[in-house]
């Protein structure tokens, strides 16, 4: 029986690629929206992140995001919170 492929996907913090299931995708559409996209599936230019909750407090720090999608601090201040919500709920038990 052949082995399944597992899609990798790299994290705009750590540089280092992890399995698509380990990363939460980041996306701006064509008007400038930028969401986080738990489904993986939304159009648009992505990035995806590890989830890790440290890591994105440290990427909050260091505005990784504010660069790589060329937008402001204030822009994304509710986007890190909702990325950091998102770990949280799948972290809990079903």
């Amino acid at each position: 029986m052949k082995k399944k492929k597992i899609p990798m996907r790299k994290c705009i913090i750590s540089n280092e690629m992890h399995p698509k299931k380990d990363m939460i995708r980041v996306v701006i559409n064509k008007e400038g929206e930028i969401f986080a996209d738990a489904t993986g599936k939304k159009q648009g230019r992505g990035a995806y992140v590890l989830k890790d909750v440290s890591l994105v407090e440290k990427a909050q720090q260091k505005e990784v995001l504010e660069n790589f999608f060329n937008v402001s601090k204030e822009t994304l201040e509710p986007l890190y919170k909702e990325i950091i919500r998102l770990i949280y709920r799948e972290e809990i038990p079903k």
